[in-house]
């Protein structure tokens, strides 16, 4: 006799027989992604969303072929990415999940629960958006470990930026920059490499007749910022990839340059913008920290047992320093008393910076985890700092290190791309 379940399943599937001759379609796989699959229901799901979003920016839908194949593009480039995070060892901890939602529905000014109703009126599944958030902190840390960390600034380069003279005058001035990317697949061949180049004409072609650059980029563009209209959004000079720097500065606002050709394809861009940049304060922060790191001998639950036992402890009156010093896995600090110094915006992980921003100074914080492990951090005293050399190489070197981080990011996103397995189904787009 079958066991319950067994009768339960066998119940629903030959419910669901009738149904598929009146009408009812059954979700199907569309491809295939290394270990991965995308589904038809997923690719729909962010067409809509997509196309609503593209409503209220009153931008012009482009086909619907184009649009699935710019998401669909996009979906399996996060497939892989998410499995290429889950490879090498990039975990997201439920509490840290929870307080990214918690974060994301107080900056909101909405409580979990309202949140929850206002995702599901637009006919949004908290489960799935809980799993969105999951997979973009999973990227966002992958990047961090395989990009991010490996961009190195050199004295050389800092001296060399603040010397010539674009870097003298590169923060005087903003530029909102479109782009445009036909891309040319890796080993391509003599009539994939030609196929691209008309693709480029053509849309040269289009723009000098006067079609808008941003629905030319939703539709035809293969750049990560295609759907938002191949908007760079605004940068200062020094944060323009170097390919297109030379030209932006040449350009008045609303040219279009010729097709740039680069190993990853042609480049058409536009400059949208121009703008003088505000004056440069950097806002610091004195802070110290006690970091508890999860290891091969120390668990999460351990790691956060203990830095839950230190709070207890710090609540109780213990010196935070003295604590930091024989505790913290940090040991660069925990020679410090647990001291990071003056910290500036941007300098420490973002689970980090946001504790501490929203701390008030003397405020012991609660225990918080980010991709290093569990931290307490305290402010010490906060600053406006300028018009010092330190000033001038720093934001040298925080140009410097974004674009080329930026470079680094797009080629290795490539060659993710190029190394993946991927396999289209009949009816994928």
């Amino acid at each position: 006799m079958p066991r319950p379940i067994q009768i339960f399943i066998l119940t629903a599937v030959v419910a669901l027989i009738p149904l598929v001759g009146f009408g009812m379609e059954l979700d199907r796989i569309i491809a295939v992604v290394d270990e991965d699959v995308v589904m038809r229901s997923e690719l729909d799901g962010q067409i809509r969303r997509v196309r609503e979003q593209l409503r209220q920016q009153g931008a012009a839908l482009p086909p619907t072929s184009v649009l699935e194949r710019q998401i669909m593009d996009r979906i399996i480039l996060q497939k892989i990415q998410i499995q290429k995070a889950a490879e090498v060892g990039v975990e997201v901890p439920e509490e840290r999940l929870e307080a990214a939602i918690q974060d994301i529905a107080g900056k909101n000014k909405l409580s979990i629960d309202q949140f929850k109703e206002i995702l599901q009126s637009d006919g949004y599944q908290f489960s799935e958006f809980r799993e969105q958030i999951r997979e973009e902190i999973m990227i966002a840390s992958l990047r961090r470990q395989e990009v991010d960390r490996r961009v190195q600034v050199s004295e050389n380069e800092i001296e060399n930026f603040i010397s010539n003279e674009f870097g003298q005058g590169a923060s005087e001035l903003e530029y909102r920059v479109g782009h445009i990317l036909i891309s040319i697949p890796a080993n391509a061949s003599n009539d994939e490499q030609r196929a691209a180049r008309a693709r480029a004409d053509s849309v040269i072609e289009q723009l000098r007749g006067g079609a808008d650059f941003g629905d030319l980029a939703i539709a035809a563009s293969d750049g990560q910022n295609a759907l938002e209209k191949g908007d760079l959004g605004w940068r200062r000079a020094e944060q323009i990839p170097s390919l297109f720097g030379p030209i932006v500065r040449e350009m008045n606002v609303g040219d279009t340059s010729d097709i740039i050709t680069s190993p990853s394809g042609y480049h058409i861009i536009q400059l949208t913008e121009r703008r003088s940049g505000e004056e440069f304060l950097v806002e610091q922060t004195s802070v110290r920290h006690i970091l508890i790191s999860p290891n091969e001998l120390v668990t999460e639950e351990d790691a956060l047992l203990r830095i839950k036992q230190l709070k207890i402890r710090l609540d109780g009156g213990d010196e935070f320093g003295n604590l930091a010093r024989t505790n913290s896995d940090d040991r660069g600090s925990a020679v410090e008393r647990g001291d990071l110094g003056w910290v500036s915006k941007g300098q420490m992980v973002p689970e980090f910076e946001d504790v501490m921003l929203f701390s008030e100074i003397g405020e012991i914080s609660e225990p918080f985890r980010t991709e290093f492990g569990w931290h307490i951090l305290q402010v010490l005293d906060r600053r406006s700092y300028d018009g010092s050399e330190d000033i001038k190489r720093s934001k040298a070197r925080n140009a410097i290190a974004r674009r080329k981080t930026d470079e680094n990011y797009q080629s290795w996103l490539r060659r993710l791309r190029d190394e993946a397995y991927v396999e289209y189904r009949d009816d994928a787009p």
